[in-house]
C-alpha cells in the first residue's frame, strides 16, 4: 500500500514538474514585444491606478517579455480618437482603457451596461464583470470582425444625485419638478422619466447655477462631486446608483491574433488582478469620499430599495434593452 502511494506522489511531482518545465519553455520561446496602452485620465485615478497595475502584473507574469508602454492624460488622444485608431489593424495603439459602451464602433450588446438602474449596487456590477454574461458583452466586437477585443470590465464608482440645501432627495417623489441637469440624450430622458425638469447646463456653469437657482439637483460621481466643491453649493448627497462608471480595457484584435496562448493566458491572469485591485481602491475610495462629504457639513442619504426608481424609469429602461430582452434580464438576475 505504501509503495502504491509513494508511486502515485512520484507520478504527480514528475507531472507538475513536466507542466512546469513546460511553461517555463513557452515563456523562453516567447518574442519579446511592447503594447502601447492609452489611458485619458491621470495616473493617479481609480482607471490610471488600475491600468498601473495591470501593466505591472502582465510585466511581472511574462517575465518581463511583455512590456506595456502605458500613456496616460490622453496624450495619445482622446477617447474618441483612440477608439478610432485602436481598432485600425495597423494602428499605433494596442490596448486601451476605454469606456463600457462600444455603440460607436458597433458594440450593440454593450448598450445594456449603461441602462439606469440596471446595477444595485458595486457586489452587483463585480459579479456581472466576472461572469459568463459580461464575456459574451466583451467579445462581440471581436466575433463580429470591429477590430477590438473586450478584455475585461472594470469600474470608476456609481454617479449619484446631489441637490440644493432646501430641496433633500430621498424618495422619487421628492425630484419631481425640480430643476435637474443634463447633459446629453440620457440623462434627459432620466429627468424626464422622474418627472423631473432637464435643464441643458454646461459642467462649467454648474456651480454658478446652483448659487443662481437655475439648478437644483444634478449627478456626477462622488469623487467629482467633492472635486468640483458642489458639495458646497449642493450639500445632500443622495447614494441613488442611477448609473455605473463601467469601464473596459481592450485590445486591438490583430494583435490578439499575434499572441501566443501563454502570452493570451498572461493578459487574462494579468486583467484578473486589476479587477481585485480595482474593486479595492474603489472600496476605500468611496467610503473616504462619503466621510469627507459628511466632515465637510453635507447630508448623505441611502437609497436601500432602488425599486420606486425603477419603476418610475420602466419605460425607458424597456426602451433600451428591447433589443437585447434575454441578455438583459440576465444581468438583472445576478443581482438577486
Amino acid at each position: 500500500m505504501k509503495k502504491a502511494v509513494i508511486a502515485t506522489v512520484s507520478v504527480a511531482m514528475i507531472l507538475s514538474f513536466m507542466a512546469c518545465k513546460e511553461k517555463k519553455q513557452q515563456t523562453q520561446t516567447d518574442a519579446p514585444i511592447t503594447l502601447v496602452m492609452a489611458e485619458v485620465n491621470p495616473p493617479e485615478t481609480i482607471s490610471g491606478r488600475m491600468d498601473s497595475a495591470f501593466k505591472e502584473k502582465v510585466e511581472e507574469l511574462s517575465g518581463g517579455k511583455i512590456k506595456i508602454d502605458l500613456q496616460f492624460s490622453g496624450i495619445l488622444g482622446d477617447e474618441s480618437q483612440v477608439l478610432d485608431l485602436i481598432k485600425s489593424p495597423d494602428g499605433s495603439i494596442q490596448l486601451m482603457r476605454g469606456p463600457s459602451n462600444l455603440e460607436k464602433i458597433g458594440g450593440k450588446k454593450s448598450l445594456v451596461i449603461s441602462i439606469p438602474f440596471t446595477f444595485n449596487n458595486d457586489e452587483h456590477f463585480w459579479k456581472f464583470a466576472h461572469s459568463e454574461v459580461a464575456q459574451e458583452i466583451l467579445n462581440e466586437p471581436y466575433e463580429n470582425g470591429l477590430g477590438v477585443k473586450g478584455l475585461f470590465y472594470a469600474e470608476e464608482g456609481f454617479r449619484h444625485i446631489f441637490s440644493v440645501k432646501e430641496s433633500p432627495i430621498q424618495t422619487v417623489e421628492d425630484i419631481k419638478g425640480k430643476k435637474f441637469r443634463v447633459s446629453g440624450s440620457v440623462l434627459t430622458a432620466l429627468a424626464k422619466s422622474l418627472e423631473a425638469e432637464g435643464v441643458k447646463i454646461a459642467f462649467n456653469d454648474l456651480y454658478a447655477a446652483f448659487t443662481t437657482g437655475d439648478a437644483e439637483v444634478a449627478e456626477q460621481p462622488i469623487a467629482n462631486y467633492l472635486a468640483n466643491s458642489f458639495d458646497k453649493v449642493a450639500p445632500n448627497l443622495t447614494l441613488d446608483g442611477h448609473m455605473l462608471g463601467a469601464v473596459q480595457v481592450m485590445i486591438n484584435s490583430k494583435t490578439w491574433d499575434s499572441l501566443s496562448e501563454n502570452q493570451r493566458e498572461i493578459i487574462k491572469k494579468a486583467g484578473e488582478y486589476a479587477q481585485d485591485y480595482c474593486k479595492k481602491i474603489l472600496e476605500e475610495a468611496t467610503t473616504a469620499a462619503i466621510e469627507q462629504v459628511k466632515a465637510n457639513g453635507g447630508t448623505v442619504f441611502e437609497i436601500s430599495d432602488k425599486t420606486p426608481w425603477q419603476e418610475a424609469c420602466a419605460q425607458m429602461i424597456s426602451e433600451s434593452s428591447k433589443d437585447y430582452p434575454e441578455l438583459y434580464k440576465k444581468i438583472l438576475e445576478l443581482g438577486k
